[in-house]
């Protein structure tokens, strides 16, 4: 992952550009090798030479880095006809641990990996939204950490480090906060964090946790611009130009959700109106159908991942709700309508979608929202774009957030350059 924005230890850096250096060029190299392997699953110096596009030399000065640090191991040699063995490559998963942890306003996941990033073991504490005090938070994700290393039998001296997605993650000249509406923390706050955790520990943004799995795990690995959309209780953007992540000045690129849908709309959770997430957020869609039919049995759903889940059954059955199926085609309509502002100023190759509410509501939502979007994007920003769901499997955002705490170490230990976000 190669980063608009730079973090350092501690506390935030100037976000100014960074001259490279010959040492960051082969941190790229390294970086590029790490992703083929990940994606190959296996492969050979031959095939990372035509993959990557570096060449032979550089392949094989990087493999031997990453060999020699243990990051890739040869899983078998097989020997040809004419010249040397053919080495097969792998990352090797017994190099350690990383964590994930996506701390959302219902839940608290935790999932962890090994060092190939195969997700071993995962637990969830859950969350009352409306409880906002900083200690129950951190207290919160100890204990979604402390369950998962449990429950995937892994001793805590084995994890090479933990990632925590924070919703409102943002970054100044002299400063760390996570900002969201009724939870503001402090430098004070993350030091609790760190204390409770206890092992190496790297935070982010959920927005750019879900871009470097996508870069990684997903479309990323075959697109240089792309944007994954978020869709769960809140909605943004990871954006990806040129196979970088954008940041912006303060981490917080990618508010997708808080740009306009609907002039002086609905109230939004920010305290503006006609936000996009007060359409395509969750109770968004509660309130599409609350406007539809007031009276419908599943306007009364609190959970709102019950109501997603009746909505989609009620849909897709035999005889599809009509409330329901407008619900959806509405929210379809809104999807594309944002979208199309999206793509029209990024112009990305490829939109990915993900979150609880994609995954449940993705087969009735896609079509109509390709449609829209096509319809409604200016001139040609549209006309090759992909629309799809996206293929990382599991929670993108813990999966990111433990692939960034996996860059961190290799930095650590020299591998990389890599500006990776705030370290504990």
């Amino acid at each position: 992952m190669r980063d608009i924005l730079a973090g350092s230890e501690g506390a935030g850096v100037s976000m100014g550009a960074l001259r490279r250096t010959s040492r960051d060029i082969r941190s790229d190299s390294r970086l590029d090798v790490l992703h083929a392997v990940l994606s190959a699953g296996e492969t050979t110096r031959n095939e990372l030479t035509q993959t990557t596009g570096l060449s032979p030399a550089t392949v094989a000065t990087v493999v031997g880095d990453l060999i020699g640090e243990g990051i890739v191991v040869e899983t078998k040699v097989t020997a040809g006809r004419i010249g040397r063995p053919t080495a097969t490559l792998a990352m090797n998963a017994a190099r350690g641990r990383v964590v994930g942890v996506d701390v959302a306003e219902t839940y608290v996941r935790a999932v962890v990996f090994d060092a190939a990033l195969n997700q071993l073991a995962h637990a969830e504490v859950a969350r009352d939204e409306h409880v906002l005090d900083p200690d129950s938070v951190v207290e919160g994700i100890g204990r979604a950490v402390d369950l998962v290393l449990a429950e995937g039998g892994v001793g805590r001296d084995e994890v090479l480090g933990v990632g925590v997605s924070l919703p409102g993650l943002v970054q100044g000249p002299t400063s760390v906060s996570v900002v969201v509406p009724n939870w503001t923390w402090h430098e004070l706050e993350l030091d609790r964090l760190r204390e409770r955790v206890g092992m190496p520990l790297v935070i982010d943004n959920p927005l750019k946790a879900m871009a470097t799995a996508e870069l990684w795990l997903g479309r990323g690995r075959y697109y240089s611009s792309f944007v994954t959309i978020n869709l769960g209780t809140g909605v943004g953007a990871g954006i990806v130009l040129e196979r970088r992540i954008l940041r912006g000045a303060t981490n917080s690129a990618g508010e997708w959700g808080h740009s306009l849908l609907v002039l002086d709309g609905r109230r939004c959770r920010c305290g503006r109106h006609g936000c996009v997430e007060a359409y395509l957020g969750v109770p968004g869609i509660q309130q599409t159908l609350r406007e539809i039919a007031p009276e419908h049995p599943l306007v009364g759903i609190d959970a709102q991942s019950d109501f997603i889940a009746a909505l989609a059954h009620a849909a897709a059955g035999p005889e599809p709700d009509p409330a329901a199926t407008e619900a959806i085609a509405r929210t379809a309509y809104y999807l594309g309508s944002a979208l199309a502002d999206l793509v029209a100023v990024v112009n990305p190759e490829v939109v990915t979608l993900t979150g609880w509410t994609t995954w449940a509501l993705g087969d009735e939502l896609l079509p109509a929202t390709r449609r829209h979007l096509l319809e409604q994007s200016p001139g040609w920003s549209a006309r090759d774009l992909v629309l799809e769901v996206s293929t990382v499997e599991g929670n993108s955002v813990a999966t990111g957030v433990a692939t960034t705490a996996l860059e961190r170490h290799l930095a650590d230990v020299g591998l990389l350059t890599t500006q990776v976000p705030i370290a504990l």
